[in-house]
């Protein structure tokens, strides 16, 4: 299989950056026309991608080039945060990017989406998707996406990999505080009754027999499980979401998402440790289900796991090239992750998407 990456940096949003990085790529490839590329930019360039794209396409050789836009970027090589940067990963030798409508093996979709395009209509259908969200910790910014070489007003682009099979999952890195919990009462996103008393004092409690402290509860550190049952949390087929503001005169605690009463919820800490295990195991669940080694993988990171939350180390993406020395891997760090987890496709927070690929021809 012929896949490789490159990833170049710049002192400005040039589209030389894009061009560079595709061909450093195919050199390292050995192809002189590339069935496909992905291409990745950082958020200088969002506004006006198009120059990069057609650099591209041109030092590529083909039209089929899809991306996004991102605050950060990635390779096995390197990550990028806050400089321009362009990062190419390019494909030869019968692996390529093809169009939904053609994905007779109904394999899962690469997914990449602009924040304001993300929708139940596309996301909830019958396909099976893994992938990110191009934009900010806010999703905030001009962030966009492409395909076939050129920008895609819809705000998201869709494809499928020929000539592979693939083994993708998720690692959420999160530590559990408590056992799951009933919920007794609610109020649209706010959480009223949880184990029959007021959410903050049951969160305060575990968080002080946690941290062996009388420290505020960190709640950027702090994301909800919830499930229709206890056992659906205890075996790891839960929901994420994350909390938005407390009211300490009533003990509230207002959550990023509705939920209802009747169902199961456990206070979860991301955890640096908890986050570096999770990912190490998953990545060898994903070879044996793969069933051989890996020729490249995709790794979709949130902005708030990457190297910020790993204190200036991006701790998955060593794991990833430890486990795989030399392996070309290509990913970016978003505002979201999208998975297909317990029989539905989910927009998650706080989370990695790994995906291992490997040729067709060897299983």
């Amino acid at each position: 299989m012929k896949v490789a990456t490159s990833i170049i940096l710049g002192k400005t949003a040039s589209a030389d950056l894009a061009a560079q990085a595709v061909t450093n790529a195919m050199q390292k490839a050995d192809i002189s026309i590339a069935s496909s590329v992905l291409l990745l930019l950082t958020s200088e360039f969002a506004s006006n991608p198009q120059d990069a794209i057609k650099a591209a396409a041109k030092a590529a050789n083909c039209m089929q080039v899809m991306g996004c836009s991102a605050t950060g970027i990635f390779t096995e090589e390197d990550w990028v945060l806050d400089a321009p940067a362009a990062a190419a990963m390019v494909f030869g030798d019968g692996v390529s990017l093809e169009l939904p409508q053609n994905n007779f093996c109904n394999q899962p979709l690469l997914t990449l989406s602009a924040p304001n395009a993300i929708n139940s209509t596309w996301l909830n259908n019958s396909n099976r998707r893994y992938g990110g969200v191009s934009g900010d910790a806010i999703g905030q910014g001009p962030f966009s996406v492409w395909q076939n070489a050129k920008g895609e007003v819809s705000g998201y682009v869709e494809a499928f990999f020929s000539g592979v099979n693939i083994a993708t999952g998720t690692s959420h890195g999160v530590q559990l505080l408590t056992q799951p919990q009933q919920i007794q009462l609610t109020d649209q996103f706010d959480l009223k009754l949880l184990n029959h008393q007021v959410p903050l004092n049951g969160l305060q409690k575990a968080w002080k027999a946690h941290s062996k402290s009388d420290e505020t509860v960190p709640l950027h550190l702090i994301v909800a499980l919830y499930a229709d049952s206890a056992e659906a949390i205890t075996q790891g087929h839960f929901n994420q979401t994350t909390i938005i503001s407390y009211d300490e005169d009533n003990g509230s605690i207002t959550l990023a998402q509705p939920l209802q009463a009747g169902q199961f919820l456990s206070w979860s800490l991301r955890a640096t440790s908890a986050a570096e295990a999770d990912i190490t195991i998953l990545a060898s669940h994903l070879t044996e289900k793969l069933g051989c080694p890996p020729d490249f993988a995709l790794l979709f990171s949130c902005l708030g796991r990457g190297p910020y939350f790993y204190n200036g180390i991006d701790r998955d993406l060593k794991v990833i090239t430890k486990t795989f020395p030399n392996m070309p891997v290509l990913g970016f760090y978003g505002n979201g992750e999208i998975a297909y987890l317990n029989g539905d496709n989910r927009l998650l927070p706080y989370s990695a998407v790994l995906s291992l690929f490997s040729s067709a021809k060897t299983t």
